[in-house]
């Protein structure tokens, strides 16, 4: 099944040239790696299974077409599921829309912390007992495991995501590569609803990583563009200085939006935890 997903290039007689983008699959073009040689800071080819003609995400406005592997469909059905097992209400949508369906129901009739909790008790339930324990010996908050999870992002969770790259990024004043850019996420895209983002994703991974791995994470949505910027090894900002607590509803795509106030109601319950 990895195989699916990350595919090393074949090597060839003559100077590589970039390859051409199909409907169905993206890359991360890496020269050395397409010339045979080991990859030195790079990524091998991704395959992120988007449809669209360009190559890249669908311009803002409109959504970007996937067509998605039977690894992205298995993990699509599998956090549906454990959501589903916790909430007890479930979807008649198939595949990405039915997991933001769900996500959706979370929502309801619960406060931000509590659908941060319930976020927290899927990501456990998807671990082998005492999993935290072990990442926290085998990655401690280092730069080389700030870097490694960076790596790790990139093709496994691009089913949730969208496409995305590892890219260098500034902590503490240091140059080192544990960051990832999201180009334009999947899942704000899907839901199109700030309050999903911030407490359905950004707030409980961010909180999963650092406080139950040991390993910072801070996550900062741009809702102008549906990008995202992830940096492992840097702390999260306290909830009241973070920018995105401020943002407001997407008024033409949101089912939920609320014009009238100037801040996504979903996000004025959130508390400091």
């Amino acid at each position: 099944m990895l195989e699916s997903i990350v595919a090393p290039w074949r090597p060839r007689p003559a100077a590589p040239a970039a390859p051409a983008l199909s409907h169905s699959s993206c890359y991360n073009y890496n020269p050395a790696a397409a010339a045979g040689a080991a990859p030195k800071g790079g990524m091998r080819a991704v395959r992120c299974g988007l449809a669209e003609p360009s190559g890249k995400p669908a311009p803002m406005g409109q959504k970007t077409r996937y067509n998605d592997s039977l690894f992205d469909k298995a993990f699509m059905f599998l956090f549906a599921r454990k959501m589903e097992a916790i909430t007890g209400k479930s979807s008649t949508k198939e595949g990405y829309e039915g997991f933001v369906d769900v996500s959706r129901s979370v929502m309801q009739g619960r406060t931000p912390v509590e659908q941060q909790a319930i976020v927290r008790q899927v990501l456990l339930s998807m671990l082998p007992p005492g999993a935290p324990k072990t990442f926290q010996k085998l990655f401690p908050p280092t730069r080389s495991s700030a870097e490694i999870n960076a790596a790790i992002t990139v093709p496994f969770f691009q089913w949730l995501v969208g496409p995305c790259e590892q890219v260098e990024v500034e902590v503490n004043g240091l140059k080192q590569k544990s960051g990832v850019h999201i180009s334009k996420c999947r899942y704000l895209e899907n839901s199109g609803c700030v309050g999903m983002c911030v407490n359905m994703c950004k707030i409980p991974t961010q909180d999963f990583f650092t406080n139950e791995f040991g390993l910072p994470l801070t996550m900062t949505p741009n809702f102008e563009d549906m990008s995202c910027e992830m940096v492992y090894g840097q702390n999260p900002p306290p909830l009241d200085e973070d920018p995105a607590m401020k943002q407001p509803c997407y008024a033409n795509i949101c089912v939920t939006a609320q014009t009238k106030s100037s801040i996504c109601p979903m996000l004025g319950l959130v508390e400091q935890t």
